[in-house]
């Protein structure tokens, strides 16, 4: 890797027309926790468990390229908010200012939307469907009376807690056909809550969304790249699932500064000179020249 290529990385990481997309992740845990109950997460039943090692992710997406830039451990009784405040203040400390948020359903909450329009940052996030169904003798309640037409179009819709604090956002509505995809026909609806900008288009906001797609591709490779271990210490857990995400955006970053064909309107990726596996391929006996590998096994009697 020349000099030239090395010193495009700090340009290409702190781009400000990047959006930054934040994601809840949780990965199933059995068993009893390593030093005290705050180690586990509880979240709805998922791979046969309630208990999770949860982390918070943040990372850009420009153009088909996705750099995780933080990551922040969730444990028990942590406020998504304070979480969130985290993920955002290490964001700006690499120089990063996005001009919008796409959050998962997971942030979904009056306390997450409040602190968003406080601190004036434009975001984008799927609705929870809540409330009566359509087909209830007293018709749809909630956020079901805007999806229950099956039309495109915008709305407001104020949102309230428990505790009676509320946080109102706009709402788009995109409608299209299933056309056989997963073997469905007819219409499908989908509600996005928005602030802070104002989208052309329902498509728009639709296609907008869709960047984040790529995000079970990137779960997929970072479990290719975690270490394997059995230890309980979420610690350690943790610095495993980091390594991976390291070296998982060394390679997005090869592809788009040093393998990426350059054309009119954007370079376009070649993933096929050099996929994921590859890299790990060719890591690997490095791995073993550095650190060492142990290959034998201390027997008690002669065999």
């Amino acid at each position: 890797m020349n000099r030239r290529v090395a010193e495009q990385l700090p340009t290409v990481v702190k781009h400000r027309r990047w959006r930054l997309a934040i994601d809840l992740h949780l990965r199933p845990y059995q068993g009893q926790p390593h030093h005290s109950p705050e180690d586990i997460y509880r979240s709805q039943a998922t791979g046969g468990t309630t208990h999770f090692h949860a982390s918070a992710t943040a990372y850009l997406v420009k153009r088909g390229r996705r750099y995780t830039v933080a990551r922040l451990r969730v444990e028990k009784g942590m406020a998504l908010v304070e979480g969130l405040k985290r993920l955002l203040q290490y964001a700006r400390q690499a120089g990063i200012r996005p001009s919008l948020l796409r959050l998962d359903r997971g942030f979904y909450r009056v306390a997450v939307i409040r602190y968003l329009q406080a601190a004036r940052h434009p975001f984008l996030m799927p609705v929870i469907s809540r409330g009566r169904p359509p087909t209830a003798p007293r018709g749809p309640s909630g956020t079901r009376v805007f999806t229950a037409p099956k039309r495109s179009g915008w709305a407001r819709y104020p949102l309230t807690n428990a505790a009676h604090r509320r946080a109102t956002v706009s709402l788009c509505i995109h409608c299209r056909n299933w056309c056989g995809r997963r073997h469905r026909h007819g219409r499908q609806t989908l509600g996005y809550a928005i602030w802070g900008f104002r989208p052309p288009t329902t498509h728009w906001v639709y296609q907008g969304y869709r960047t984040r797609v790529g995000i079970e591709t990137r779960y997929r490779q970072l479990r290719e790249a975690s270490i394997r271990t059995s230890t309980r210490n979420p610690t350690l857990r943790f610095l495993c699932v980091g390594i991976a995400l390291v070296l998982r955006n060394v390679w997005v970053w090869l592809h788009g500064v040093g393998l990426a064909t350059p054309r009119r309107g954007g370079r376009r990726l070649n993933l096929h000179t050099l996929r994921f596996k590859t890299l790990l391929t060719w890591l690997t006996p490095l791995a073993e020249e550095v650190f060492g590998i142990n290959d034998s096994v201390v027997v008690e009697r002669v065999l």
